[in-house]
């Protein structure tokens, strides 16, 4: 009996510790996420991010993306709306949370947008005036839908959500199509160009 004892004593110990190193390295990997942020906050004042849909940790990467309100206002950002910045230094909009990256749909859809295990094909360029453009077809940028905004299911005030697709680039739609880097250090948010990231 006191065998098993033991047994159980060191098998406790080392969940416990494969907890803690578990926990210390997310928390350092949450430290380098970063939203991608449109420049123009449209009808939201807290602005719009790139957002996979669902809830935080409970965001179900099937449903696909969207642009949603920024949660760095609650201090820090959000898993689903974080992306893993030394990745995205390389073009790869990777979501560390979820093991996923941003890719379009098919090349017979590239308006479209995915989230798949990441491949070693860099699918986007950031361009010099800010938009995030599909490599293959640099005509087409990562764009959010216009009109009005619709409600989400939480947030004070409410959040709001728009579409986000790939679509033609254009000057008149630039409001749509300018984004930023955002991230936060000792409680300070920080937005950095794009094009400068």
């Amino acid at each position: 009996m006191l065998q098993i004892y033991k047994k159980f004593l060191l098998f406790l110990g080392f969940t416990a510790l494969v907890c803690i190193i578990t926990s210390a390295v997310w928390s350092k990997s949450e430290d380098n996420l970063v939203e991608i942020k449109l420049l123009n906050n449209l009808d939201d004042e807290r602005g719009f991010c790139v957002d996979i849909k669902g809830h935080k940790n409970k965001a179900k990467i099937n449903r696909g993306l969207q642009a949603h309100t920024c949660y760095s206002y609650q201090g820090k950002v959000a898993v689903d709306q974080g992306l893993d910045a030394n990745r995205l230094k390389q073009k790869e909009l990777f979501f560390p949370k979820f093991g996923v990256c941003l890719y379009p749909s098919s090349y017979n859809n590239p308006l479209s947008l995915t989230l798949v295990e990441c491949k070693k094909i860099k699918e986007f360029i950031f361009n010099e005036d800010n938009t995030i453009r599909l490599k293959n077809n640099i005509n087409l940028c990562l764009t959010v839908a216009k009109g009005k905004s619709k409600k989400g299911g939480g947030g004070s005030p409410i959040h709001l959500i728009r579409g986000l697709s790939m679509q033609i680039c254009n000057k008149k739609d630039s409001v749509y199509q300018t984004w930023v880097i955002r991230h936060i250090k000792k409680g300070k948010i920080f937005n950095e160009m794009l094009s400068k990231f």
